[in-house]
């Protein structure tokens, strides 16, 4: 991912964006390549500014700089996505998931409890608690493993076109029962 920067001829994505010429050093080479910074920083300009962006990776230790980046750019794309909340929609949208997936969980402890309690009934169908018990367990670990694996990943491509993996909180929600507009939930119950 580096420009003119590191001596190649080409220069980096947001030199190209700007229109100017990419210097040894610059600041913004080891983030944007020259193939799809151009189409990433156009987001991350028009929401932030280039200047602005400029200053703030030059203020941060060198290895927190390509965090910082994708974040931006994260950021930046959720902003043109949706003016009013940007990725404070997706953030809510994930909080619900998680309450709904806790409480998913909490009835299936519940109904595993109450397989544990010791009646008649075992010696007909046998020692059913230890196979609900294993797939509860089953279960929490394929969940902790999707989660693990769906968390951002850098590598992915975002464009200005709206490419990029966006979750409308209708899509995200799993009980059919609320809506939230406009993701107006999260202003009046405070929890962002």
């Amino acid at each position: 991912m580096t420009g003119s920067g590191s001596g190649s001829p080409s220069p980096c994505g947001a030199c190209k964006f700007l229109r100017r010429k990419c210097l040894r050093g610059c600041v913004f080479a080891p983030y944007f390549c020259h193939e799809q910074g151009a189409t990433h920083f156009a987001a991350i300009h028009k929401v932030f500014g280039a200047s602005n962006v400029s200053k703030l990776l030059a203020h941060l230790p060198v290895s927190d700089r390509c965090e910082a980046a994708i974040t931006i750019a994260y950021e930046a794309q959720a902003r043109l996505q949706d003016p009013t909340y940007g990725c404070v929609s997706h953030i809510f949208a994930l909080q619900q998931q998680v309450v709904n997936l806790q409480a998913q969980l909490a009835s299936l402890k519940e109904q595993a409890a109450q397989c544990n309690i010791p009646n008649s009934s075992n010696k007909f169908y046998g020692d059913s608690h230890s196979i609900l018990q294993q797939d509860v367990q089953n279960w929490s670990q394929s969940f902790q493993n999707q989660s693990m694996m769906s968390q951002f990943d850098p590598n992915l491509s975002y464009s200005i076109n709206g490419d990029m993996p966006y979750f409308e909180n209708e899509n995200m929600n799993l009980n059919p029962e609320v809506k939230y507009e406009n993701s107006v939930f999260i202003w009046e119950h405070g929890f962002i």
